[in-house]
């Protein structure tokens, strides 16, 4: 009964979502948009405090139906939203997802989302790993100020 018993608790943590210890998240938030729209983005900062290359690639959210990776690129002089398959995470660097370039796009909000609120989202690194964020949704005037004092601090 013993064996069964730490047998199972075994498999349960096996089965639980792997921590990337190693990467770390900063100013992480969802974007607050009006009630009747159906897609926001999510920004934050991802550092890779390991000595190997990582890369982000995959997002899931309880909020959305899903969640993809995005970036602007300029096609014909036009800025436009495309997905891509991975953010690359340099080994002792990071990636800066924020508006006008890299970001996640959640798609098919279940509900509106209100300001302070807590999304879940879930980022899959290529290692298999998983990290799990609680992140708050805040106004768009709030992160225009933000990314002012921001581009200012460096």
């Amino acid at each position: 009964m013993k064996r069964f018993f730490f047998a199972s608790l075994l498999l349960l943590s096996l089965s639980l979502p792997l921590q990337a210890m190693d990467i770390q998240t900063k100013d992480a938030y969802v974007r607050a948009v009006p009630p009747v729209s159906e897609v926001t983005a999510a920004f934050m900062q991802l550092h890779n405090n390991s000595q190997q290359d990582r890369k982000l690639v995959a997002a899931s959210s309880p909020a959305s139906k899903i969640v993809e990776l995005h970036t602007h690129t300029a096609v014909d002089g036009v800025m436009q939203m495309r997905q891509v398959e991975y953010i690359n995470l340099p080994a002792g660097g990071f990636a800066e997802l924020k508006p006008g370039g890299l970001h996640l796009m959640l798609i098919g909000l279940k509900q509106p989302l209100k300001v302070d609120e807590r999304v879940q989202i879930s980022l899959s690194l290529d290692d298999g790993s998983i990290i799990e964020l609680d992140v708050p949704v805040r106004p768009m005037q709030m992160m225009m100020q933000h990314q002012h004092q921001h581009q200012h601090q460096h």
